[in-house]
């Protein structure tokens, strides 16, 4: 595969040309980009998948939505349905896809909405009866049509875009360059105890701007997994024999976190739509115990496999310093946002 990438690399060459061209006329108004009347912000990344977008989306629903009508906007990946949907009683994961499905069991307060057109998605939110004060718009850096009011950048920390080359070569959907664009670069998936050095080195590395801020986070593992019915101490599965399923871009520290010597591993592509051959094989190899999967793809598995058996590890992202800050530039550009209209 890595030798294929390279033989490919006119290819990224020529991709990373058009998207320029892209950027530059969207840069100069020849493409147009729409600003909406509320507070807008995106949330996204410079590479294909993995850098944790997810729970830094429930984060800031976390931090918003006691005190605004928040929504969430996403393209609803590998759903199986088109156009705009409304998240609501009797939807599934099929239909939203498994992220947006996930956010709309856990936050029942807040709307939940997919459309692979952002600017139509937005303005099918703003025509409900009960209009949201601020959109969460998810996987939508690139999405240029709209010009959201605040951007959120996620770089992994073992695959910093810095490091990173275009598409098919490496994993960029557009240059480097277009790291400018962001208020904020937070480094995901970081160690937790990563020393105020290493974060200095790396930030030098990304050529963070001064007007941008760069934070540091990690992923903070709940202390129980649960079911349907019943939710159970990590400490107290920890030895005991299971069978752990990811269908996510890099499961190896969800793996690492659980696992215990006699352990079955299950590893699935990311957004995986699980057949009934696979559902058959995850019996087989657990017989009596239990599965443990990630949260996003519990919501894929449930009702295919034993409610006794299944249970989801939830995970946060968590700032390593600076939350204060971080919390107060987000309420802060919302505040002021909002008292504008």
């Amino acid at each position: 595969m890595n030798l294929l990438r390279k033989i490919l690399f006119p290819f990224a060459i020529l991709y990373g040309l058009i998207t320029s061209i892209r950027n530059f006329l969207f840069d100069k108004g020849i493409l147009k980009s729409y600003s909406f009347d509320l507070p807008v912000i995106a949330v996204g990344n410079l590479s294909v998948g993995g850098t944790g977008k997810t729970p830094q989306i429930e984060y800031l629903i976390r931090l918003l939505s006691n005190k605004y009508k928040i929504a969430t906007l996403s393209r609803g990946y590998k759903r199986q349905s088109k156009g705009f949907i409304l998240a609501q009683a009797g939807t599934n994961a099929k239909i939203l896809g498994d992220e947006p499905f996930q956010f709309f069991q856990k936050f029942p307060s807040i709307k939940v909405a997919v459309d692979a057109d952002r600017k139509n998605g937005i303005e099918q939110l703003l025509s409900q009866t009960e209009k949201p004060e601020i959109i969460l718009l998810d996987d939508a850096f690139q999405h240029r049509k709209v010009k959201a009011g605040f951007y959120i950048l996620l770089t992994s920390y073992g695959d910093l875009y810095s490091d990173d080359w275009m598409l098919p070569t490496g994993n960029l959907r557009e240059s480097r360059k277009g790291a400018k664009r962001a208020d904020t670069i937070i480094v995901t998936k970081c160690p937790f105890n990563l020393s105020l050095d290493e974060q200095n080195m790396i930030k030098k590395r990304l050529k963070v701007s001064a007007n941008q801020e760069l934070y540091f986070t990690f992923i903070a593992y709940e202390e129980f997994i649960y079911g349907k019915n019943r939710k159970i101490n990590v400490n107290e599965i920890q030895a005991a024999a299971k069978v752990l399923v990811a269908g996510i871009a890099k499961p190896e520290p969800f793996f690492a976190y659980l696992q215990d010597t006699n352990d079955v591993c299950l590893s699935f592509p990311d957004h995986h739509n699980f057949t009934d051959k696979d559902i058959l094989e995850i019996k087989n190899l657990a017989q009596n115990n239990i599965i443990i999967t990630t949260e996003k793809d519990y919501v894929r598995l449930k009702g295919s496999l034993p409610n006794e058996q299944l249970f989801y590890l939830p995970i946060q992202s968590s700032f390593i310093s600076g939350s204060e800050n971080f919390n107060k530039t987000i309420l802060d550009y919302v505040g002021t946002s909002t008292r504008n209209r």
